[in-house]
């Protein structure tokens, strides 16, 4: 759910000088970003370094005329597009306009001021054009599709010089199981100032819009268990049912061992459910999972590394759907059916290990080796890392990205708010009832504790 943390566009901002000054020199191929916020700083270096953007844009391209849409989030555009039209009724004396994007930044829908919506169309700020920030630079939609708080883009910190005279404020509506986006709800301003509410306004209509996700959500969790027990007792080989993003609803009690998790231990509501502890079973689930949207009939297998043996253990993935949308799959132990999965280092890499992070001191960006960094940990949206250039603010928006970015890299979730660099780790404090601390070799020799959920993954990784 998102929140109106840090977003006020009637606060004091930086000077539009000092901005506008730091664009023209990070346009020449500067990296001076001094007066920039951290977050406009790294969409800049997205734009500029990543999707290279020409800051001398003016309007904004025709969207693709074919999106990978799914079915079943046009419910929440819909309940989206009721919020938007009455924040609309609501801007109708301040000249906002409210606009809505799918999760492409392909604007679907517009409302709002006649006279703003007019100067708006100059630059294709209108339905069937993109907003991505990979087409159009730093701007309220592309960015918020980028990051898990609302964002408030002002002036001379959109990319594109030709977009200096609007504010914008986004927020992303995210899919609870998956974390992607699905769609933005945007408010955007010529010439002035958002309104003082513009900030609850948007987490209010995303958190609202936000349940129906949930809801749905709950419903797939039981769709998945209903098929899980209706396939076990015809099963002779191990069963677990896996969502879209890899976490497990329900596995029976040798799947559980396999995976690290608690067998037979139902969890439908995905605020609960488990993440096995093999992060190149995840990798395979959400791939499965990709293809199976793609493909109904789809069908999959591929090999996976267990705590439990030194040979790989074969898995299946096979689809289930709900009203003709993907719940999850239900994955058999020790058979190979269907199509086989890429393999890490092969022509097609599920996914590509990280090399260096990236986090923010003072406006500037700051690579960093992995062996630099000790622990990540979690304030709320932001997540802080401890390294040996002391405590900086990382560039990944959110722990759970961070952790699916590092899983393979010696890296280990062991709280909700700390990933732990596993090399690091000076000492192991025991204490009473079998909690445990891990003493990490930073120079305060922070103590990070381990939940008991996470306790036999440390335990593991430890060999303890």
């Amino acid at each position: 759910m998102a929140h109106a943390r840090g977003l006020d566009p009637t606060s004091g901002s930086r000077s539009g000088a000092t901005v506008y000054g730091a664009w023209e020199r990070f346009v020449r191929g500067e990296d001076d970003l001094r007066g920039v916020r951290p977050e406009i700083a790294i969409s800049w270096h997205r734009c500029r370094d990543q999707y290279r953007v020409d800051p001398q844009l003016t309007e904004a391209p025709v969207a693709v005329a074919e999106v990978d849409h799914a079915l079943e989030h046009d419910a929440v555009i819909a309940e989206l597009g009721f919020r938007a039209a009455s924040l609309a009724r609501e801007l109708s004396t301040t000249g906002g306009i409210v606009t809505i994007t799918d999760a492409s930044g392909r604007v679907l829908a517009q409302w709002g001021d006649q006279a703003t919506r007019t100067v708006a169309a100059s630059a294709n700020l209108a339905p069937w054009f993109c907003w991505s920030e990979g087409a159009t630079g730093t701007n309220g939609m592309g960015t918020a599709l980028m990051s898990y708080t609302p964002v408030l883009i002002r002036g001379a910190e959109h990319w594109c010089q030709g977009f200096h005279d609007w504010t914008c404020a986004g927020v992303a509506v995210r899919d609870v199981v998956t974390r992607q986006p699905v769609a933005v709800l945007n408010i955007s301003s010529w010439r002035g100032d958002l309104p003082a509410a513009t900030g609850p306004w948007l987490s209010n209509a995303a958190a609202m819009t936000q349940r129906i996700l949930r809801r749905r959500a709950r419903d797939d969790g039981a769709e998945l268990m209903a098929a899980f027990n209706h396939a076990r007792p015809r099963s002779s080989v191990a069963l677990a049912a896996v969502d879209p993003a890899g976490r497990v609803v329900l596995a029976d009690d040798t799947a559980g061992v396999l995976l690290g998790i608690p067998g037979s231990t139902p969890a439908p509501d995905p605020a609960v459910r488990w993440k096995p502890e093999l992060p190149e079973f995840i990798q395979a689930a959400v791939y499965a999972a990709k293809q199976a949207t793609r493909n109904p009939g789809w069908l999959g297998s591929t090999q996976i590394f267990t705590r439990l043996a030194n040979e790989p253990t074969a898995i299946s993935f096979r689809p289930v759907f709900l009203s003709g949308h993907l719940v999850g799959n239900l994955v058999s132990f020790g058979v190979s059916e269907g199509d086989p999965l890429p393999r890490p280092g092969g022509d097609s890499p599920l996914r590509a290990q990280p090399h260096r992070m990236v986090a923010t001191r003072d406006n500037r960006m700051v690579l960093l080796r992995l062996p630099e960094v000790s622990f990540a940990q979690s304030d709320g949206n932001d997540v802080w890392l401890s390294t040996d250039q002391g405590r900086l603010r990382s560039a990944s928006p959110g722990l759970d990205k961070l952790e699916t970015e590092l899983g393979d890299s010696g890296f280990l979730r062991v709280h909700r708010q700390y990933v732990v660099n596993l090399s690091r780790i000076r000492e192991v404090e025991r204490r009473y009832k079998g909690e445990l601390f891990l003493v990490m070799d930073d120079q305060a020799k922070t103590m990070v504790p381990v939940s008991r959920r996470n306790t036999p993954a440390v335990r593991r990784a430890l060999e303890l």
